[in-house]
């Protein structure tokens, strides 16, 4: 037998006033694929976020492609405690430790789509089709390099073939060097390599014309004084391939980190020329077009824009930028991790003040409402319940 209206009504108002008024409506945050903050790219970005992240407690979901700039490198150099660590390693362990956070979450995977839904939330899709919501994204896709067709270097790329003196350049010290990239890149790799060894060929591949060479000279006008200075060989004769003779991952010393990689230079007029290593000069560009798709102004058409000093920013409200992929120019592991957890931290702060204004916008809210009357009782529980409240009685 159902209780009189009376009754019912005084058992009503025993309840918490949360359950009886205007019914909870869907909140994202409580939803199973919602995150506080999606992270797009698993190498040292992307994990430095994630683990900035998990020290506070937010709700995040890395997403890796599996696709590094530095996969086939031998040893990632300049990591304080871990220099010489293989990236493989660093990342399983980085993994392994972040994976005890239980607000953080990680999963192989990758993002197709990214649609800003308002400035609080962000709609994701991976390859599979699955989907996620975020209130904020960061994007850890890093970058590729644009590696020229000649045989020998795309195959030897990271080993002996390299890009950045310092993750490579001090086990090939005091060793014959070579230069990779056209004319206009020459000045630059001199002043990073000539403190590893002043035998240097710059193999220019026939960009040694008139044409550049005035064109170099209205940017760096005492370019050809620079390499008269540290005695630089340019050659500009075409390389047909780049063959390697021995593997320094093999042929090395325990003792003091030297890696003996041994190439040998075959020019278009049948010539060959032997070095032990190599430092490039070529173009990089954005692994993934998800930033650019969403908007993030892009500096030169190849770096996302990036507001380092305000916690990596972008122009797009919600949207970091970290790692190799945004625009300050510096690309290594530290500066990586950096950038990574100066996201997260920015991430957190940000999202800890809207809460607060939400939370003072309610406690002002339901400080007007006053009292809780009977009229607000049987409204809300129209609601609640979705049904005539006189039809209980009947």
């Amino acid at each position: 037998m159902l209780p009189s209206p009376i009754h019912f009504f005084a058992l009503l108002l025993t309840l918490p006033f949360a359950v009886l008024s205007s019914p909870v409506p869907w909140q994202a945050n409580q939803d199973a694929s919602h995150y506080d903050v999606l992270i797009v790219g698993g190498g040292p970005a992307g994990l430095s976020a994630l683990s900035g992240l998990a020290r506070v407690r937010r709700k995040a979901l890395l997403i890796d492609s599996g696709e590094y700039r530095n996969l086939l490198t031998r040893h990632a150099h300049d990591i304080i405690g871990s220099d010489g660590v293989t990236p493989a390693y660093f990342r399983a362990k980085a993994r392994e430790q972040i994976s005890l956070y239980p607000t953080a979450s990680m999963k192989n995977g990758t993002v197709t789509d990214i649609q800003q839904v308002n400035n609080s939330c962000f709609a994701i899709t991976d390859a599979d089709g699955n989907q996620y919501t975020s209130r904020k994204v960061v994007l850890a896709t890093g970058m590729k390099d644009v590696i020229p067709s000649t045989p020998g270097i795309d195959e030897n790329w990271a080993r002996g073939i390299y890009w950045c003196p310092w993750c490579d350049g001090y086990e090939h010290r005091d060793q014959p060097l070579g230069l990779l990239g056209t004319l206009d890149k020459v000045p630059g790799l001199i002043r990073e390599i000539e403190t590893l060894n002043t035998d240097l060929i710059a193999f220019v591949n026939g960009t040694l014309t008139p044409a550049n060479m005035a064109a170099l000279t209205a940017t760096e006008p005492d370019w050809e004084k620079l390499v008269k200075a540290y005695n630089v060989q340019i050659e500009n004769r075409t390389i047909t391939e780049i063959r390697r003779l021995q593997d320094g991952g093999i042929v090395k010393s325990a003792v003091d980190k030297a890696e003996y990689d041994k190439f040998m230079v075959y020019l278009d007029d049948g010539t060959a020329i032997e070095r032990a290593a190599f430092f490039a000069g070529f173009e990089s560009v954005q692994r993934s077009d998800l930033g650019r798709k969403l908007g993030v102004t892009l500096v030169n058409d190849k770096s996302l824009l990036a507001n380092f000093t305000a916690g990596m920013v972008t122009n797009i409200a919600g949207v970091y930028a970290v790692g190799d992929a945004n625009s300050d120019g510096s690309t290594n592991v530290p500066h990586a991790m950096w950038s990574g957890k100066r996201a997260a931290v920015q991430c957190h702060i940000t999202m800890a003040e809207e809460d607060a204004e939400s939370a003072i916008a309610q406690a002002g809210a339901k400080a007007k409402r006053g009292a809780v009357t009977r009229r607000d009782v049987e409204e809300s529980l129209l609601e609640f319940i979705g049904k005539d409240i006189e039809g209980l009685w009947r």
